[in-house]
């Protein structure tokens, strides 16, 4: 993706937290972005209000990751854009349910909005891409999750290792085509998903967080707006943990306890 090339990206799940930060950002650096929601139409409306006061143009589409259809929504809002030059995948969902209590509807729905999703979505994009002959950049956001387990979140943690594994996979197959497909996986981050206001990412204390607190959604916007960009050329099929060090702490084996700094 060259420098001149257009500015035009899709962000999913765009009408709050990671995928409203990572719009705004965006249209900051020049992108008309495509942008989706699911039920929050306030939360969407102010997205877009957001990106208009960066002098950057919208589009609005309703967006269900679980549908059979859901890759359709990359058409319709490429088309409205006048093509596509970025993709990323912020749309997803959650559970907290023992594997062994997990009831069939609920693992399915997880797996379908989180990893079916995503993937119709990034699969209509690099055909878009393609066509398009000039390369690109697909993000998938999956999370810290990705590569450690987490007690009561089997379709989650399943879920976001295959999205990551498909990241691989399609940076693999994508290369030739100059698109490049990376993984940014989170850690805790204050959103609505984690019942938090943004305002708490730096009042929050974590002890067993080596950097004492959860994340902003502008700090991993802001290593996605570098996935998206120019200046990532030459990264493709990289996870990007983002998750102030928490996955380095699984060797001490009491990461909750304020004493662990302590040798």
């Amino acid at each position: 993706m060259a420098n001149n090339y257009p500015r035009l990206a899709i962000v999913t799940g765009s009408d709050s937290g990671i995928g409203r930060a990572t719009a705004t950002l965006l249209a900051s650096e020049g992108f008309d972005v495509g942008l989706t929601f699911h039920r929050d139409e306030e939360g969407i409306r102010h997205t877009a209000e957001e990106v208009a006061s960066r002098g950057q143009r919208s589009f609005v589409e309703p967006f269900d990751a679980s549908s059979p259809d859901a890759g359709s929504v990359v058409d319709r809002l490429a088309d409205q854009l006048g093509g596509l030059s970025v993709l990323v995948n912020v749309a997803g969902t959650g559970h907290s349910d023992r594997a062994i209590d997990l009831d069939p509807d609920t693992w399915r729905h997880v797996l379908a909005t989180d990893l079916d999703g995503p993937f119709l979505c990034a699969q209509r994009a690099a055909r878009r891409m393609i066509e398009q002959d000039r390369g690109g950049r697909i993000v998938n956001v999956t999370s810290v999750h990705e590569h450690l387990p987490r007690l009561g979140a089997a379709a989650y943690c399943a879920a976001k290792a295959g999205l990551g594994m498909l990241t691989k996979v399609m940076a693999l197959e994508l290369a030739e085509h100059g698109i490049t497909v990376n993984s940014v996986a989170p850690g805790e981050i204050s959103t609505p998903m984690t019942g938090q206001d943004e305002s708490e990412a730096y009042h929050l204390e974590r002890p067993g967080n080596p950097l004492g607190r959860p994340g902003h959604v502008n700090e991993v916007a802001s290593v996605i707006a570098f996935l998206a960009s120019p200046r990532s050329a030459y990264v493709t099929g990289s996870s990007y943990t983002v998750d102030g060090g928490l996955s380095l702490m699984a060797a001490h084996g009491h990461d909750t306890a304020t004493g662990w700094r302590e040798i």
